[in-house]
């Protein structure tokens, strides 16, 4: 990638001066899985009756707002390292509806950013969906709308699932897309479950080449807990989203999430085993030395301490909410990961 400089200081709140007299916009994106964000209420249309102060979980007002406080608290340190505006647009996964996100955009940790919601309900059975949150100082959103995934089991009925969400818009002067995806858990086993996944990525696929074919320069982040490791065949077969910059060619993928996982760090973990299904990956423009605006310059996986179980049999993996029905007062069973695009800027 060009003209990565090395970091010299901090100016303003959104850009940083590199060496060589370079002055660069920095803009950060992110995705968290925040675990069962279930407002307290018995919908009817939603199996989320355990999600009740009646329900197996005992899940009350109580509990609710201090996972939202806990939440906010971590989503406040994201991006902060090189913008104190933190993520400017933030997908999430298992949210139960537009409520549990004007709940959440009100927590006194990221109230300030005044984060604006872009949500629509998805078929899932439990009720969980995907959403966007973004800082319109940042992000101007023109259009938004619910991809369903149509899949079908062997009897050829429909597995209900969550849709892709599509947001348009531009980023700084720059157009982006962002794909907000949970795909289908491996629930069954992961061979089982393989194509319904693959189905996730071929739709992602298909929309970015059809938004590429119409606009080369535009810049697409498709993002999301994709129940699929980086070497996974739905991104490494479906998307071809490559490892490495220098392979990456039109209408093509980059995956910067794959140096992690090869290291063996992950953002959930399952009987003693790290996964790295929270994925942010980039197409083209992104990357391409050739084209202007904003590119990709590093990603994170935010995993401090605190986010971290101390004792019992999940020692070691990320604090989660609950074990089981039994509440354990934590954040997420997944670390929240991020990306930071930068711009260079006359002086």
């Amino acid at each position: 990638m060009r003209r990565l400089f090395i970091f010299l200081f901090f100016i303003t709140a959104s850009t940083i001066a590199f060496s060589q007299h370079k002055t660069a916009r920095v803009g950060a994106i992110g995705f968290y899985n925040f675990e069962n964000l279930f407002d307290t209420e018995d919908d009817p249309k939603k199996l989320d009756e355990e999600f009740t102060p009646t329900g197996k979980k005992l899940w009350n007002e109580e509990i609710y707002h201090e996972k939202q406080q806990h939440l906010a608290k971590v989503v406040s340190e994201l991006g902060t390292e090189l913008n104190p505006d933190g993520l400017a647009i933030l997908g999430v996964a298992e949210v139960e509806n537009r409520k549990v996100l004007e709940d959440f955009v009100m927590q006194d940790a990221v109230k300030d950013r005044h984060y604006q919601i872009v949500h629509h309900e998805s078929p899932d059975r439990r009720g969980i969906d995907v959403a966007l949150l973004y800082q319109s100082k940042y992000y101007k959103v023109s259009e938004s709308k619910a991809i369903p995934l149509l899949i079908f089991n062997d009897q050829g009925e429909r597995v209900f699932t969550r849709d892709i969400l599509l947001v348009g818009g531009t980023f700084d002067g720059d157009p982006l897309y962002v794909l907000v995806n949970h795909w289908p858990s491996r629930s069954g086993g992961e061979s089982a479950t393989r194509d319904y996944r693959n189905a996730g990525a071929l739709r992602c696929k298909e929309i970015s080449d059809s938004l590429s074919t119409i606009n080369p320069a535009t810049k697409v982040i498709i993002m999301g807990d994709l129940n699929d490791d980086p070497v996974s065949p739905s991104v490494k077969k479906v998307l071809r989203a490559q490892n490495k910059i220098s392979k990456v060619r039109p209408k093509g993928f980059y995956n910067p999430m794959y140096d992690y996982y090869k290291k063996g760090i992950g953002t959930l973990a399952y009987r003693d085993a790290w996964s790295l299904f929270d994925q942010i990956i980039l197409n083209y423009p992104l990357v391409d030395p050739n084209s202007s605006g904003y590119h990709y310059y590093r990603t994170y996986i935010h995993n401090p301490s605190y986010l971290i179980q101390k004792k019992g049999r999940y020692k070691g993996y990320p604090f989660r909410t609950f074990d089981f029905d039994n509440y354990m007062g934590g954040y997420s069973d997944h670390f929240p990961v991020y990306v930071y695009l930068v711009k260079e800027v006359s002086q």
